[in-house]
C-alpha cells in the first residue's frame, strides 16, 4: 500500500511562484532550483512547484482543472487567512461563504491554480 504524498503544480516561473507560496503559507520551500520548488506541508505531504516547461512527459492540462485545500481550526481562522491573503494581494475567487461542508473561500496562486481554506461544518469528521 502507499500513501500519496505530494502534489505537484505546473508553473510558469518557479521563482516568483515560490515566493508566493512562501507568502501564503508562512514557510520557505526546503529546495529550491530554477525549475523545481518544494515545501513541506506537514504529516508527510508536500508540495513541488514544477516549471511548466520542463515538465516531462508535456504536461496539456490547464490550472483550475482541480484544487489544493487546506483545512483550518474553525470559521474565524477563515476569516483570518482570508484578510491575510488580501493583503498579500492574493486574488480571491469566492469570498468567505458557508458551503454544506464548512465555512471556506478560494484564492488562485499567479499561474490560475485554485487554492481551497476551509473549516469543516459541525458533525463532518475526517475518516481514515
Amino acid at each position: 500500500m502507499f500513501k500519496p504524498s505530494t502534489l505537484l503544480q505546473y508553473v510558469r516561473d518557479v521563482a516568483s511562484s515560490a515566493d508566493f507560496y512562501r507568502g501564503i503559507l508562512g514557510v520557505p520551500p526546503v529546495e529550491q532550483s530554477p525549475g523545481f520548488a518544494l515545501f513541506l506541508l506537514g504529516d508527510g505531504a508536500a508540495l513541488g512547484l514544477w516549471q511548466r516547461d520542463d515538465v516531462l512527459p508535456p504536461a496539456d492540462a490547464q490550472a483550475g482543472a482541480a484544487e489544493l485545500a487546506m483545512l483550518v481550526a474553525d470559521p474565524g481562522a477563515v476569516q483570518q487567512m482570508h484578510h491575510a491573503w488580501l493583503a498579500l494581494g492574493v486574488r480571491i475567487l469566492q469570498a468567505p461563504v458557508t458551503l454544506e461542508f464548512g465555512h471556506t473561500f478560494v484564492g488562485a496562486d499567479p499561474d490560475g491554480h485554485r487554492l481551497r481554506v476551509y473549516s469543516r461544518a459541525e458533525g463532518m469528521v475526517a475518516r481514515d
